[in-house]
């Protein structure tokens, strides 16, 4: 069989002209490793610096809301359900019941961000801040702790408000039927990065807000 042939019956088979889900679902593993390989060095440096201040890390996390942290954790493991539940919607065939979980999924994420925009927002008001004069005056254990505590829970709430894009811009093509039952990959691709963003959090809450 000629290369033009093999192509031709490459489409045939996906029943979509462009379409190979296998090598889009590699690519989307490939690049979900690298994102591991980012959070691994974060989580690398902050197990080295635990180490090193025990102490301060225990008291930098006591002035943390474990409450908080729990909800914020209770509403991403949501998201997670409603985003498993749209791409096994749409493998069905419901459509619009896909779509209403998605809304869902994004209302999630949103709430995370609201949240935490709040969690921030009560640190600046007492002066714990990346560079503040009252940060700088504490132990440099606790200098340690809140600039890993800024810079992990910045990093994941970026790839938060990424995923609700993605999740938007998916929805979007749903709508206008481009990802359907015959062609759901890209959803597949969006909720596998949705739920590394998920577990990241699993692993950064109880490193944070639960230290011992």
């Amino acid at each position: 069989m000629s290369n033009a042939a093999a192509h031709d019956d490459h489409h045939a088979h996906y029943g979509v002209p462009g379409y190979d889900p296998v090598a889009w679902k590699m690519g989307m593993w490939l690049f979900l490793f690298t994102e591991l390989l980012l959070f691994g060095a974060v989580f690398i440096a902050y197990a080295v610096y635990l180490e090193t201040y025990t102490w301060h890390f225990t008291v930098g996390s006591a002035q943390l809301s474990i409450p908080i942290g729990t909800f914020n954790t209770l509403v991403l493991l949501t998201s997670s359900l409603t985003m498993a539940l749209s791409i096994a919607a749409l493998q069905r065939g419901k459509k619009e019941l896909s779509i209403k979980l998605l809304d869902m999924t994004v209302a999630c994420a949103g709430l995370f961000c609201v949240v935490k925009a709040f969690e921030w927002g009560a640190k600046f008001e007492h002066g714990i801040y990346p560079g503040s004069e009252h940060l700088l005056a504490m132990a440099r254990g606790e200098q340690m702790f809140f600039g890993l505590y800024f810079t992990m829970t910045g990093i994941h709430a970026l790839h938060v408000i990424i995923g609700a894009a993605l999740i938007l811009w998916v929805r979007a093509r749903i709508k206008s039927g481009a990802v359907s039952t015959e062609r759901i990959t890209f959803l597949d691709n969006i909720g596998l990065y949705w739920h590394l963003v998920d577990l990241i959090w699993i692993f950064l809450f109880p490193l944070i807000y639960l230290v011992a």
